[in-house]
């Protein structure tokens, strides 16, 4: 059986995927998601169960901590403490992607600060050589907020690789998390 997106394969769900964390972070850790993040999560793993085995389709979730930085807006210094995760949802088969979602999640004092400010979350679509053929770049959002999601369209990629989303806050980029898509 070929799986579309990914390497490791649960055979009893019919789901296959493989998920690459980039961060200097310390690893993944356990945080209270708000609750649409925790329903869309809990509806992505859902459907990733219910998933057919006569038609090829899987998905993937992965979330990235997003390491602690400070920032400068409008002369103010903005603090971004540890707490906050970067998730990246994808579903499809094959090389079509039939919904892709990244945002950030905070918890503990984290959900308590001032958030991102000046962020935009940017889609990219590289080749098996790691080379980037696509970017769906975001509006850059100059409000500060907490929890910065973003959706982008189904699409048919020309060509297997990974599927990366990366948030990006004051012009610099931040954190990344990518899915690979095999065949």
């Amino acid at each position: 059986m070929n799986h579309p997106i990914g390497q490791k394969h649960d055979r009893g769900a019919g789901v296959s995927f493989r998920s690459e964390r980039f961060s200097a972070g310390r690893g993944l850790f356990m945080v209270m998601l708000s609750r649409s993040r925790l329903f869309m999560t809990l509806a992505a793993a859902c459907a990733l169960v219910l998933t057919s085995s006569s038609v090829a389709q899987a998905g993937a979730v992965g979330s990235t901590p997003v390491r602690t930085f400070s920032y400068s807006v409008g002369g103010m210094t903005m603090k971004v403490p540890t707490g906050c995760m970067f998730t990246h949802i994808i579903r499809g088969g094959g090389k079509k992607i039939t919904y892709q979602n990244a945002g950030v999640d905070c918890a503990f004092a984290a959900a308590l600060g001032s958030g991102f400010c000046n962020w935009r979350i940017d889609f990219t679509y590289a080749n098996t050589n790691n080379k980037t053929y696509r970017t769906s770049r975001g509006r850059t959002h100059p409000e500060c907020k907490i929890d910065p999601m973003r959706n982008n369209s189904p699409q048919t990629l020309p060509r297997y690789g990974k599927a990366c989303a990366h948030l990006h806050v004051n012009g610099v980029r931040r954190v990344s998390q990518c899915h690979h898509i095999t065949k």
